[in-house]
């Protein structure tokens, strides 16, 4: 089976958020797991854990073979050459024609940058017109007007190079809407073509609030008139790419089972969930997995001291450090929040901000290291300005300081509002720090409540989106705390045992995806 990945970032070419790091770490697992088949892997077994698609609420199990059979390595991943990327020096180059409905002859010609990486093969498409800008999908002004065509050109490049290749495609796994022209070309402008008509689509939603929303006119650029009028109805004001990949696709998942369950109501569906329910048992959820060989406080480079579950001294070496850094007092007992991410609504930073003053009062220092909308954490920063032995706010991407919070912290929050899937979290459990998390999404699957729990609990849940509701769960996790003990000692051993590993499960899950959406496809 030949799968190729379509995407608008991969870790470590491209990557603004978590789209980078799965599909990056998806395509790894898949083709490492299919060489320890072929080769005959004679470590631990694997175990395939069920899949839930949550259209009809069917349970489909997903069974126990291998990658070897379902999977024709290594797997193909196309993305766009961004401004700043650079190539290895084996890579190849070759120039490709593509269909353009923007071009006064109908064609543009574009670069295929081909080299093998982390056990896949990457396909840059080079077109400075359309991807050498500042930013992958807009500016301070807001989102490219031409995005349409940006992708769409992403996709034709794509489609064109695999009939180039001259060989069938079983399926191409699509990740969000920047990729959702490639569904819509194979139906209507490569119809008539096998190599790429027959393939299956599995459409991977990472974050549901961002559509892929064209106007008629923004549509022009993605795709000839003819296409269109197969597409469009002749009322409709434009398109969207996303609910277009929703209904096309054999298959749609998004990253976490309960975030698939969520998505089909009003309340988190964004308007799509309308479209989700209508494909039934072809939609659910894959939570995703974590790379364990670059998030282990045992080998981390970035750390003060390394630590483990066996020997967990470098933990407390770690905390006086991080408070050294921030400018607290390391002697101070108080239990140390922390929270990462960019500065969004969805984040739940402003929710942090309102439960502060209570937070600081009860004897607790919070640090945040965030960029983005500043006023998600303007009450923060005036309560930092009065009491900075307290709370330190670091308005930077810096990876470095993000693992020794992740080490140094005592608590990790994670108040979203809604939450695909989240990757903090996990993280923070990896490096022995509880996680206090609202219970939604991808969160209320990944951290279990240690009262509700007491044997199993690796954190705390709160239920509201509210600064009160916050403040209350982390005044439960902070009483948790100060009582120390082996209580707490084994709440963190809890967190840090749970193996997370794209090839634990997610990966299987994955192949087992794609053998069902070629065969759904066969039989339409």
């Amino acid at each position: 089976m030949r799968v190729v990945c379509i995407s608008a970032e991969c870790e470590p070419w491209a990557k603004t958020g978590g789209l980078g790091d799965v599909v990056d770490a998806l395509a790894r697992a898949v083709g490492a797991r299919r060489r320890a088949d072929r080769e005959g892997d004679a470590g631990t077994p694997h175990v395939v854990q069920s899949q839930v698609w949550v259209g009809t609420g069917a349970i489909m199990g997903v069974g126990d073979g291998g990658l070897a059979d379902e999977v024709e390595g290594p797997v193909d991943v196309f993305l766009p050459k961004y401004r700043g990327m650079d190539a290895p020096a084996d890579a190849t180059s070759r120039s490709l024609l593509v269909p353009d409905p923007l071009a006064e002859s109908g064609v543009t010609e574009v670069t295929l940058v081909e080299f093998e990486a982390r056990g896949y093969r990457v396909r840059l498409v080079d077109h400075p017109p359309a991807f050498d800008r500042d930013g992958y999908y807009g500016d301070e002004n807001g989102d490219y007007p031409d995005n349409g065509w940006r992708f769409g050109l992403l996709c034709r490049a794509a489609l064109e190079a695999l009939m180039a290749d001259g060989r069938p495609v079983d399926v191409l796994h699509l990740h969000d809407w920047q990729a959702m022209p490639a569904v819509l070309l194979r139906d209507c402008a490569y119809e008539a073509y096998p190599l790429i008509s027959r393939a299956a689509v599995m459409v991977t939603i990472h974050n549901l609030a961002y559509q892929g929303w064209l106007t008629r006119d923004q549509a022009a650029g993605l795709a000839f008139p003819d296409e269109l009028k197969q597409a469009m109805k002749p009322r409709d004001d434009g398109i969207l790419l996303l609910r277009e990949g929703i209904d096309r696709a054999e298959l749609v998942n998004t990253v976490s089972p309960g975030y698939a369950q969520e998505a089909l109501t009003p309340a988190f569906g964004m308007g799509l969930d309308p479209a989700l329910a209508g494909i039934g048992h072809r939609f659910g959820g894959i939570l995703n997995g974590l790379d364990m060989t670059v998030w282990d406080p045992a080998t981390d480079a970035d750390l003060p001291a390394n630590y483990s579950r066996s020997d967990m001294t470098g933990k407390v070496v770690c905390r006086l450090a991080l408070l050294t850094e921030l400018g607290f007092d390391p002697n101070d007992t108080g239990p140390v929040l922390s929270m990462i991410g960019r500065l969004d609504p969805q984040k739940g930073f402003d929710l942090l901000a309102g439960a502060a003053p209570e937070l600081v009062a009860a004897g607790a220092r919070i640090v945040v290291l965030g960029t983005g909308d500043p006023k998600r954490i303007a009450g923060m920063r005036a309560i930092a300005t009065q009491h900075p032995e307290s709370v330190a706010i670091v308005d930077a991407f810096d990876r470095a300081l993000a693992r020794r919070i992740y080490a140094g912290a005592d608590l990790y929050l994670m108040p979203s509002r809604f939450e695909p899937c989240g990757q903090g979290q996990m993280i923070a459990l990896r490096y022995g720090t509880p996680a206090v998390v609202r219970r939604t999404g991808g969160l209320a699957d990944t951290v279990i409540d240690v009262r509700e729990w007491p044997d199993e609990g690796t954190g705390f849940l709160f239920d509201t989106s509210s600064p009160k509701s916050l403040a209350n769960a982390c005044r439960r996790a902070m009483e948790h705390y100060r009582r120390g003990g082996e209580e707490w000692a084994a709440m963190q051993d809890r967190g840090m045992a749970i193996d997370w590993s794209w090839e634990a499960g997610p990966a299987e899950q994955y192949a087992a995806s794609y053998r069902r959406a070629a065969s759904l496809r066969r039989d339409s």
